[in-house]
């Protein structure tokens, strides 16, 4: 069968597909909702492909592919076989330095706000991250700076100010005095924006944004629009590091289909337990029996963890879990470690009894 007549013959169903070269080497691995019409659109309509598509469909002589029972076990599986074999066109299509940090640099004359690509925790410094988008996070880091003043030109403190407080862009805490305490503040009030604690910054940006349109000022409101959105973004990338960090139980029950339930038990970023559920045969209090003997007999042998470090190895993976929870199209639910070890299983009962509630 050629490379056409297997990209027609692909189902549509949700899988991973694995393109190869004409030696047979997997050039690059992806994942789909719907494989066939996935595959298909590197195929058709390529105008509006990328430089970096085009080359890679070029080189494209056989693919082989995986079918998932679900959308979220493609993406799961596909970044599993990224990192196991580590395709080329996977890799040029994403920066291997795209993981950055904001840090916090505190062993200078004031508190300094910088992106960085090294996690360097040598006590002194405060990091965040890490995040994925250097652009984003650079345009977020810079609006900030902007609109709270504190865009110093000048790299070391001393007696006079900048030429960016002339122009506005700095309070003028590079001269030291009441200026410098405002600065800690705003410094403070940062690192409680990327902590999720204090979201007066955001605020102010879409207050901003709204002020802009008012006046008919579409070009100031764009402005804000976008930087009020990367700021988002790094607080929601914060809330995904720190969701996994917890070493979470995670029971997850989508449908398949009418007669079909698939669970999905994860322990942070790792899936410890999955099994196809057919609910034909079975009543309510079947399903529910089933349901909390995995529960137990999976989380219960999970040794105690300390809450983990997300390392940028493992961000990928916990992006596509917080993700798919914020997102299913079936229920979940959060098994704290207490629960798992009382002999009257109450609230486990409960919590089990709730998630069938939620999909009948």
């Amino acid at each position: 069968m050629n490379l056409t007549e297997k990209v027609t013959a692909l189902p549509l169903s949700p899988g991973v597909y694995l393109m190869k070269d004409s030696l047979g080497h997997i050039i690059y691995v992806g994942k789909a909702k719907q494989l066939k019409k996935r595959v298909q659109s590197y195929f058709y309509n390529s105008k509006g492909h990328s430089p970096k598509v085009k080359q890679l469909v070029r080189n494209i002589r056989d693919l082989e592919f995986i079918l998932t029972d679900t959308e979220f076990e493609a993406f799961m599986l596909e970044c599993q076989l990224i990192k196991e074999i580590k395709p080329m066109y996977n890799r040029k299509m994403k920066n291997p330095m795209a993981y950055s940090y904001i840090a916090i640099r505190s062993n200078e004359a004031y508190r300094k706000l910088e992106v960085t690509y090294d996690f360097n925790e040598d006590g002194q410094n405060l990091h965040f991250g890490p995040y994925t988008s250097r652009s984003t996070v650079e345009r977020a880091v810079q609006g900030i700076k902007e609109s709270q003043r504190i865009l110093c030109s000048s790299p070391h403190a001393r007696t006079s100010h900048c030429l960016n407080h002339s122009l506005g862009l700095c309070i003028g805490m590079c001269a030291g005095g009441e200026a410098l305490e405002k600065y800690n503040e705003i410094i403070d009030k940062i690192i409680a924006l990327l902590n999720g604690t204090d979201m007066s910054i955001l605020s102010d940006l879409e207050r901003r944004m709204n002020e802009a349109a008012e006046r008919f000022d579409f070009e100031t409101a764009a402005k804000y629009r976008d930087l009020t959105g990367a700021v988002s973004s790094l607080i929601q990338k914060e809330k995904v590091i720190g969701f996994t960090e917890e070493n979470k139980n995670i029971v997850v029950l989508e449908p398949m289909d009418e007669g079909t339930l698939k669970l999905i038990l994860i322990k942070g970023s790792r899936i410890l337990f999955r099994t196809r559920m057919d609910t034909t045969p079975l009543d309510i209090q079947q399903l529910h029996s089933c349901i909390q003997s995995a529960i137990s007999d999976h989380f219960k042998n999970q040794p105690l963890e300390a809450p983990v470090e997300i390392s940028r190895h493992k961000l990928d993976e916990a992006q596509i879990i917080y993700s798919h929870l914020k997102s299913c199209s079936g229920s979940y639910l959060i098994i704290p470690e207490e629960w798992l070890s009382e002999e009257n299983p109450a609230n486990l009962d409960q919590a089990v009894d709730g998630l069938l509630k939620s999909l009948f």
